[in-house]
């Protein structure tokens, strides 16, 4: 089989599994909001699909999607305490597409945890975000 098939039916199966009522969270394991996030949706039993970011980085229509339901432009979710950021990014003025293109080349730069529903998605960083979007479950 060609590996475009391969890429092809893992998607499906993975959009398969989820339910209609699973959040993704774009997660880091190693960052403490990402596991609070993920524990207080699992507490409030809402089933969650975790998308480990920095493994399996989203392509450029994921991330613009992202970024529509969030209502936020790519450079309001950049990470800009990151050494990356300062180091080869702080100052630029970039485009839209730029930002993604860079969040693509450095994960990282990635806000986190996000939370994805149905039709919205939000950066849960805070207990107040949590428990709203826990609420609208």
């Amino acid at each position: 089989m060609l590996p475009w098939v391969y890429l092809f039916i893992g998607l499906y199966k993975r959009i398969k599994s989820m339910s209609n009522n699973a959040y993704v969270i774009y997660y880091n394991p190693k960052c403490g909001k990402c596991r609070t996030a993920k524990t207080a949706l699992e507490s409030a039993h809402m089933e969650c699909e975790i998308t480990e970011y920095l493994k399996e980085v989203p392509d450029k229509k994921t991330l613009k999607n992202l970024f529509t339901l969030l209502g936020k432009k790519p450079l309001d979710v950049i990470r800009k305490k990151e050494d990356i950021f300062k180091d080869k990014y702080a100052g630029k003025n970039l485009s839209d597409d730029q930002w993604i293109d860079a969040i693509i080349q450095h994960p990282i730069l990635l806000e986190r945890p996000i939370i994805v529903g149905k039709n919205k998605a939000w950066v849960a960083r805070d207990p107040e975000t949590l428990q709203h979007i826990i609420e609208e479950k």
